[in-house]
């Protein structure tokens, strides 16, 4: 059986810039609401604060503000970008447009070994979600989408996905904050495996679908 990869082996990782340290040093602030929405950020306190020179820092505000995490407002500077509910019924519907087919393509094409990762994955959800561990949620979120994506056999989807998944991590973070969401993304994870193992595409996509509207909800209640 083919060994089962959602990402690149450390082995074949190039150390990074400081450019590209200090681009998810800031990103990973972003995210986590240290550098809050409508913050404004100096190039020369964020500089110190991460020990970074400043032209690692400028670049790296240049790429965040293509990631659309950060932007320029007149005689303000630079800002992180707040949240909105446009923005995030615009994701919702992507979302559920893209993932909902990504489940029924998983659901006939997953190996074995993507249940098995999708397995291990909601085990260790169980676990993060008692010790109410955001951080680890939420890395376990992205890589139990990623090995979806990996098992639908598409590509092209996956990378769809995949940078769709990078806009969201930071309401994901958002949402993750109501600790009574910890347990439901994990049952809801559950219930999407299940589907998947039974083969059952109209499952898989329902299961998505629940799992997205119940993300949505909750974020509306937090925003």
């Amino acid at each position: 059986m083919q060994e089962i990869s959602v990402g690149p082996s450390d082995a074949a990782t190039p150390a990074r810039s400081l450019r590209d340290e200090a681009y998810e040093l800031i990103k990973a602030r972003i995210i986590m609401c240290v550098f809050r929405p409508g913050e404004v950020l100096s190039e020369a306190a964020v500089s110190a604060a991460l020990n970074i020179g400043r032209t690692p820092v400028r670049q790296a505000f240049d790429r965040l503000m293509r990631d659309s995490l950060v932007e320029v407002l007149p005689r303000k500077g630079i800002v992180v970008r707040p949240i909105s509910q446009d923005e995030v019924h615009d994701m919702v519907e992507v979302r559920l447009l893209n993932e909902c087919f990504c489940a029924r393509l998983a659901a006939e094409r997953a190996e074995p070994g993507h249940l098995a990762a999708l397995a291990t994955n909601v085990a260790l959800g169980i676990d993060a979600a008692a010790k109410r561990d955001i951080a680890e949620l939420m890395a376990l979120d992205r890589e139990f989408h990623a090995i979806i994506s990996a098992a639908a056999g598409n590509p092209v989807l996956a990378e769809i996905l995949k940078s769709l998944h990078e806009k969201a991590q930071r309401v994901w973070f958002v949402s993750l904050r109501a600790p009574e969401h910890h347990h439901r993304v994990v049952v809801e994870h559950a219930a999407i495996v299940e589907a998947l193992r039974s083969r059952d595409p109209d499952a898989a996509e329902a299961a998505v679908r629940t799992h997205i509207r119940s993300f949505a909800d909750n974020l509306n209640r937090q925003l």
